[in-house]
């Protein structure tokens, strides 16, 4: 492999430590577990370890112990704008995670946890918001190293970064997911920083070489301090472009000298080998459990010394992008009141462009008091657009009260947001409640979008039609894209995910005379495996098949033209947009969201609010320098949106496929047109066939009880499925050589769910046997098979499994047989695994799921709500 050297370029190293902290337990009731004084070795000898290494000068090496996230965010913009070669980032200090494990937090030295209603991690930095910043730097690779619990964690963010900062941001982190580790004495560095300093120092080594090293070292000698305890295991994310990158090459030392002693190699336990169980932190307390109410709510908190605390924040938040826990200084270096927290969900298509916004918003004159303190901070996440409607409109008081682990919109949405703005206006008016039930929401729509994009036919550069002829129907233009190349494909994105796709689904299906059969329409559009969850994604995955990407045309919003093309712009094909007049445009509103019994703080929560919408959608806002647009509405211009009223004008400047002025465009969809096109869609096809592989092997005994375990997995998936779907479970553990590889626990047929979901959990048993995944794989291909030739009802095969046996899955010739027979069959396959890597490149599950044109899922991301979704895509069960 080729490796970047940057010895005598302009490089950076980063290095945050936070040994104190300012509130601990049990002295202050909202503080972090304790002080971290291990972390104070490592910031010295990892500084002496890079210094000696000889790609790093002393100048070129930054130590910070940041006191508040002001204080982090300018050390880190500092290194973005000096560094050109390579910038290394490493953090050691308390680390934090919502109840669903998806979005690490890095705790400053003030940083406090505020329980109930305000629920929030203050003076903490999102790790999302880390990698968003690293983006902009100049320099031509990044290394980003973790050593906190839960590090591992980190990895769903990288995971989902456009192809461009992949290429070029490695990322090391010193754990797996969802997993506390030992944070070392007081005497020494932590056991992973400490194997970390004597790799620098111990010869020339690369990023790779290095991950690799403290994996192999760490899981031999250390084990975490989860319950039961597991081998400890350094994750990495290696940049995607092909070569390593050198972090050290120390100058040669006359043979037989050792190198430098920066300090004792740590164990964790005073230097001395590991015990046999985990070492313990000084403070073995715990505070007691507690079940999210309301707005928000605690899961466990651990008074032991640990580099983390696991945190629960107002819900589940799944998708978070925070932007705004800041604790700053007002003038004079007076500490600032920690300003109050927004919440804004929004349509997964929007959400990079909120983002952006809400981060300028945090930085403007409009959110600062006279002494240069913030006024309100915003947390800025997404979920399903349909899912969203769903939970406004009949699950308010789940969404308030969880009660079960069905339907919990905590978990599968977010937290209840003050601000909603969805991509289109109808759906603020399907998300009112239209039927007697009570309902603890109410929506406060504006009565005009703010911004506008069409929905285009993005058409490769080579088959798009002269700028005069790229306004027609969809029918029209889609046919004089076939006209131009026989084999031209259609996509369109999830319809179920965002807007954008349910309003291309609308006219795919058409209306009046013309109108086109559903199913006929889906195979249109009909790809290997599920659509696209975002136009991003859509766009961004075209390129991976250059013949593909050459002919296929997608619906996207226009503006994704312009944002959307960092993923892969080495390879990818230009595209054109041309516009079809019988398919509505986005039209995102600002919606202001109010629940009941939430207002012990309302006046100054209503402030914040209108603050913000009078900064985004210039309802008397000001201009901002260099731009035409007030601010918020500057931010959607350069991000290629039009003016949501008028002749929808763009709001920004720049040629990027778009026609300035196409003629007159589509105006929003009507709200019954949404909700029917969403039922056609789920109806297109039929009722949809799933079939359930449950590892019921001995290794899956410790992952069985309760709604986590593997039984549960299944049983909360099912309500994607309705009374017309077929699905059934099979139990795959088997005595060697037996005649099929598999038991059934559940079979298969048309089921009411409560029915359905009581036979599973009172059938599925764990047995001392080996599951052959081989084996059972193949005969649910078959099986599937059989019963898909006379129709296109949509099929789908899930296999929940702890990964044990793969061996053998891989023996032989095994694994090239399985993946052969699911590209001929083409049934889509979802391997869930247990495993929080069981997911990696690489790894027997991606390569299965790949092969069938499903999805691989594992444990790094919130894997119940991702699968029920795949389920739901399948199935008839949801609602909209």
């Amino acid at each position: 492999m080729a490796r970047f050297d940057p010895r005598g370029k302009a490089n950076r190293a980063l290095l945050f430590g936070v040994p104190d902290y300012d509130f601990t337990r049990p002295e202050h009731p909202f503080g972090v577990s304790g002080d971290l004084p291990a972390v104070e070795h490592n910031l010295d000898g990892l500084r002496q370890a890079l210094r000696a290494g000889g790609v790093f000068t002393e100048a070129g090496i930054t130590v910070a112990r940041p006191r508040t996230v002001d204080e982090f965010d300018r050390h880190l913009d500092a290194a973005v704008e000096a560094a050109e070669g390579l910038l290394l980032l490493y953090f050691s200090g308390h680390g934090a995670v919502p109840s669903t494990g998806d979005e690490l937090w890095l705790l400053m030295r003030r940083a406090t946890i505020v329980p109930g209603t305000e629920s929030v991690f203050r003076g903490a930095v999102p790790w999302k918001s880390v990698l968003t910043v690293l983006s902009r730097a100049r320099a031509e690779r990044v290394v980003v190293i973790l050593d906190c619990c839960y590090a591992g964690n980190a990895s769903a963010a990288w995971d989902v970064l456009g192809t461009a900062q992949r290429q070029r941001t490695s990322l090391l982190m010193s754990v797996q997911a969802n997993n506390r580790i030992d944070a070392g004495d007081a005497d020494t560095p932590t056991p992973f920083t400490a194997e970390l300093v004597r790799l620098l120092q111990n010869g020339e080594i690369g990023f790779e070489e290095l991950a690799d090293r403290l994996r192999a070292h760490m899981s031999a000698h250390h084990t975490t301090l989860r319950e039961p305890p597991e081998p400890w295991e350094p994750q990495s994310r290696s940049a995607t472009s092909g070569s390593d990158v050198l972090l050290a090459a120390p100058p040669s030392r006359p043979p037989g000298t050792p190198p430098p002693a920066l300090f004792a190699e740590s164990y964790g336990n005073g230097g001395r080998r590991p015990p046999a169980q985990p070492a313990r932190a000084r403070d073995g307390s715990r505070a007691p459990a507690r079940r999210p109410v309301g707005r928000g709510g605690l899961v466990p908190l651990t008074g032991r010394r640990r580099l983390a605390a696991v945190i629960g924040v107002p819900a589940a938040i799944a998708g978070l992008v925070a932007t705004g826990l800041a604790v700053l200084d007002g003038g004079g270096g007076a500490p600032c009141k920690p300003p109050l927290e927004l919440r804004l969900l929004t349509d997964p298509d929007l959400e990079p462009t909120l983002r952006k916004a809400a981060e300028a918003y945090l930085t403007s004159n409009a959110n600062r008091t006279g002494g240069g303190c913030r006024r309100s901070g915003i947390t800025v996440y997404s979920a399903g657009a349909a899912a969203t409607v769903s939970a406004f409109s009949r699950q308010s008081d789940p969404w308030q009260r969880p009660t079960g682990d069905e339907t919990n919109p905590q978990r599968d949405i977010g937290p209840q947001p003050d601000i909603w703005i969805p991509a289109s206006f109808a759906s603020a008016d399907r998300a009112r409640l239209s039927s007697p039930e009570r309902t603890y929401v109410t929506l406060e729509a504006d009565p005009e979008p703010f911004a506008y994009s069409p929905v285009v036919l993005a058409v490769p550069q080579s088959l798009a039609e002269p700028a005069t002829a790229r306004v027609g129907s969809l029918a029209a233009l889609t046919e004089a894209v076939r006209k131009r190349e026989a084999r031209a494909e259609l996509r369109r994105t999830d319809p179920e995910n965002t807007d954008a796709g349910l309003l291309a689904t609308i006219g795919l299906y058409g209306g009046g005379p013309g109108e086109t059969d559903p199913a006929s329409a889906e195979r249109r559009v009909a790809q290997p495996g599920p659509p696209s969850r975002t136009g991003t994604e859509l766009l961004c995955t075209l390129p991976d098949d250059d013949a593909a990407d050459e002919r296929t045309s997608a619906l996207v919003p226009e503006f994704l033209l312009k944002t959307a093309v960092g993923c892969d712009s080495a390879t990818r094909t230009g595209r054109t947009a041309e516009y079809p007049v019988d398919v509505p445009g986005l039209s995102p509103t600002f919606v202001r969201v109010r629940w009941q019994g939430a207002d012990r703080d309302k006046g100054a929560r209503d402030t914040a609010v209108a603050g913000f919408r009078t900064w985004l959608t210039g309802k008397g806002g000001t201009t901002e320098a260099g731009s035409g647009a007030p601010g918020g509405l500057a931010v959607f211009g350069q991000d290629g949106f039009r003016s949501g009223s008028g002749g929808h004008r763009p709001l920004g400047g720049g040629d990027f496929g778009a026609l300035a002025d196409p003629g007159q465009l589509p105006g929003p969809a009507f709200p019954s047109a949404m909700t029917d096109a969403l039922k056609r869609y789920r109806e297109a096809n039929g009722p949809g066939r799933v079939l359930f592989l449950l590892d019921s092997s001995g290794s899956m005994g410790g992952l069985w009880e309760g709604p986590g375990g593997a039984p549960g997995i299944i049983t909360q998936s099912l309500a994607g499925l309705g009374p017309q779907d077929e699905y059934g479970v099979w139990g795959v553990a088997s005595e060697p050589g037996g005649p099929r590889p598999y038991g059934e626990v559940l079979g298969f047929g048309k089921h009411q769910r409560e029915e359905a979901q009581h036979a599973i959990t009172a059938s599925a048993q764990v047995k001392d046997l080996e599951a052959d995944p081989y084996r059972a794989l193949a005969a649910a291909l078959d099986y599937m098979a059989q019963r898909g030739t006379d129709d296109h009802r949509p099929q789908l095969i899930v296999y929940i499994t702890d990964d044990e046996d793969n061996d053998r899955l891989t023996e032989g010739g095994r694994l090239g047989d399985l993946l052969a027979t699911a590209r001929a069959r083409r049934i889509p396959v979802v391997m869930a695994s247990l495993d929080s890597g069981g997911c990696d490149k690489g790894k027997p599950d991606a390569a299965v799921s790949e092969a069938s044109g499903g999805r691989c899922l594992d444990t790094k991301g919130d894997l119940v709500a991702r699968l029920r979704d795949e389920v739901a895509r399948t199935g008839t069960g949801g609602e909209g």
